[in-house]
């Protein structure tokens, strides 16, 4: 299986909360799932162009929040789903939203912009889209 990371260095989220949000969230969505093997701290920190520091600290809080584990030797595991998975009706009009925006053909960053505004609207907090898509990595497992 196969994920990819984005990294906004300018935005004003903290780059380890971008990596740690997005894990969190292919783990929760069953994209990561238990068994499956993150990348060295150093060599996404390398691929990211990001301090290593910086991804361990998204590793250490996915660590404490009980989604991967760490151990010498043997790196860094995914060890359960999210305990609140998102629901299926949800995982299904975030598809038809995707489909909606390739065939309209507005840019990601205007999607993403477009779904922040919907979600504000609808008293839910979200983080305002990056202007540029950043760095981004493939994770295979």
């Amino acid at each position: 299986m196969t994920v990819s990371l984005v990294v906004d260095l300018k935005g004003r989220v903290p780059v380890y909360e971008q990596i740690r949000a997005q894990l969190a969230g292919y783990i929760s969505t069953g994209a990561l799932g238990p068994g499956d093997r993150l990348p060295t701290v150093r060599g996404l920190a390398t691929d990211l162009g990001i301090a290593v520091n910086t991804v361990g600290r998204a590793y250490a809080e996915l660590e404490s929040a009980g989604l991967v584990s760490t151990k010498r030797r043997v790196g860094t595991i995914v060890t359960a789903a999210d305990r609140a998975p998102i629901p299926g009706d949800v995982v299904e009009a975030a598809d038809r939203l995707a489909a909606a925006v390739g065939s309209a053909g507005p840019t990601e960053q205007v999607a993403i912009a477009v779904l922040h505004a919907a979600l504000r609207r609808n008293g839910s907090v979200g983080q305002s889209a990056p202007d540029d898509p950043g760095q981004q990595f493939i994770i295979a497992c």
